[in-house]
């Protein structure tokens, strides 16, 4: 009798063609149409952008633009424009911070408190989606103004002088950006906090934790994938957004948003714009990447 060993053995998987080649050549299958809009919609836009940003300055709209790996345009783009960048950066971890205080408490309500109204409070976390972001921009620009009930109010409890504003300040811009970006807070918060077995919470009562002990050692530690979600969806596109500072800010508050659209549309400098845009794409991921690491949900990654 001669031994099959496994170069030998003719089973169904070893023929060309087989159920397991069949399924790996599936498997490609599917994730071919993501692969091709990655590379359409990512890849192509990212490489366009970065020759962009090593144009020769030099060029111009009229004349046309050499790709002269000019890496000087990084530095001149970062020390020209730094403080809209480091401005940027502090209104959206300030608008992160808020959207995550009242994400999370409006994403409890719903998940523990809200009963049989669930259904209805999540529509109307999701309802500011069906307007025009711009137009609901504009809306606060109505209430924030120096006629508006606001104001009126916080000068009558004299917490606002008379010659004082809300509009055109850093409270305006970062009100409207924690406005605009907190459904994409309290979603992910909300499916979070929905997958926790509510007896775990009542074994940490059961074992006589208070309501804020139970609450940081059970119920915090297993929402933390929610919270660095919804963190990263609020504060990697309020970095580069630039409808709020433009509406709601004057020029002292204006983003790295406004000065890239500036440099585009209006000066026509593209190298100096797109390098601004690659520095500002490379510094969101170091952020990222470090927040992942110190927050230990690598597996987000």
């Amino acid at each position: 009798m001669v031994a099959l060993t496994p170069e030998t053995d003719p089973t169904p998987d070893a023929v060309a063609g087989g159920p397991r080649q069949r399924r790996k050549l599936t498997g490609y299958w599917l994730i071919l149409p993501t692969a091709v809009w990655l590379g359409l919609f990512f890849v192509v836009p990212f490489y366009s952008l970065l020759a962009t940003s090593l144009f020769d300055p030099d060029g111009s709209v009229l004349t046309g633009y050499d790709v002269t790996y000019h890496f000087a345009n990084f530095g001149h783009a970062l020390s020209e424009y730094w403080q809209p960048m480091v401005r940027s950066l502090w209104y959206a971890a300030l608008a992160t911070a808020f959207c995550l205080v009242l994400g999370y408490v409006l994403a409890y309500a719903i998940a523990f408190r809200a009963g049989r109204w669930k259904n209805l409070m999540l529509v109307l976390v999701v309802a500011p989606f069906f307007t025009s972001f711009l137009i609901r921009t504009l809306s606060w620009k109505l209430i924030l103004g120096d006629n508006g009930w606001v104001v009126d109010a916080l000068q009558t409890v004299h917490i606002l002088g008379s010659d004082n504003r809300l509009l055109a300040t850093p409270i305006a811009v970062v009100a409207g950006l924690t406005y605009n970006f907190l459904p994409f807070m309290v979603l992910p918060l909300y499916a979070s906090l929905e997958k926790i077995d509510g007896r775990l919470i009542e074994a940490a009562s059961d074992l006589y934790a208070s309501p804020s002990r139970a609450f940081f050692k059970v119920t915090w530690p297993l929402s933390l994938p929610g919270v660095v979600g919804g963190t990263l969806l609020t504060f990697i596109p309020a970095t580069g957004d630039f409808i709020n500072a433009s509406l709601l800010g004057s020029p002292n508050q204006r983003m790295v948003g406004n000065v890239i659209q500036d440099l585009f549309t209006t000066t026509g400098d593209y190298a100096r714009a797109g390098a601004l845009s690659v520095i500002l794409m490379l510094i969101i991921l170091v952020l990222v990447l470090f927040y992942i690491r110190k927050a230990g949900t690598e597996e987000l990654l």
